[in-house]
């Protein structure tokens, strides 16, 4: 974690509407510089799991009269490519940052302009949106963006969501007598929607055999024979990575 100490510990430089402490760099960010912010800084990075922290050399302010540049915003998007895919669970944390002045207002938004949901964590001032325990209701486009006095910029990418296969019908063992007929269903449930194998004896099961079916998962004999022992499903769907 970054962040800024104004002249002397424990002075830190507090985020507000004209300074902004990028997680992503480090960098500080002040708009529109004020005599009041002359003076030194010194840049502290801590550790948030071990607690310790290591800090930098003390860098100097000054004002000067032509120090002052108003620029549009300016977005960089951290955390997606044009297309980002996510397993369901882990939190999902897209980022924009914004480097320009004066300091950009960020905002989110999904664009089917369907409401966040309250699990949703948008961080203002650090640019983050975080989706803890992604599902695939959380899948669609989003949109980042940022403001200030002199324009406007967007940055846009896709969440889509991948989970691998889970059985939610799995057949029970059965006896049956000779030339009797069985119908097994196996379902479950996964994105992209799951394909099927029937096995039998740790080998793909022959459905060459007009008696023996396989649609959708169900399989059916119809008049067993002793050689149908022993036979089991499996569902086959592309790993979420």
């Amino acid at each position: 974690m970054f962040s800024w100490i104004f002249n002397e510990y424990p002075t830190f430089v507090k985020q507000d509407d004209r300074r902004f402490i990028s997680q992503e760099t480090g960098n500080l960010y002040i708009a529109m510089v004020e005599s009041s912010d002359v003076g030194n800084y010194t840049c502290v990075v801590t550790n948030t799991v071990t607690k310790t922290r290591v800090q930098g050399p003390p860098t100097p302010l000054v004002l000067r009269s032509d120090a002052v540049a108003v620029m549009s915003p300016r977005v960089t998007g951290r955390g997606w490519e044009e297309e980002e895919e996510a397993c369901e669970s882990p939190p999902t944390r897209p980022v924009s940052s914004c480097g320009q002045s004066p300091v950009p207002s960020i905002s989110w938004r999904r664009v089917d302009s369907v409401p966040f949901a309250r699990k949703v964590d948008t961080r203002k001032v650090s640019g983050v949106l975080e989706i803890p325990y992604f599902q695939q209701e959380d899948a669609g486009t989003y949109e980042c963006v940022a403001e200030n006095s002199r324009g406007l910029n967007t940055v846009k990418g896709k969440l889509s969501f991948y989970a691998p296969p889970h059985l939610i019908e799995k057949p029970q063992d059965v006896q049956k007598s000779i030339d009797d007929s069985l119908v097994w269903e196996c379902k479950a449930t996964g994105k992209p929607k799951p394909s099927y194998r029937w096995m039998k004896n740790g080998e793909n099961l022959d459905s060459t055999e007009k008696r023996v079916q396989v649609a959708n998962g169900a399989l059916s004999i119809s008049r067993l024979t002793l050689a149908d022992r022993h036979v089991h499903p499996t569902t086959a769907s592309p790993h979420c990575s």
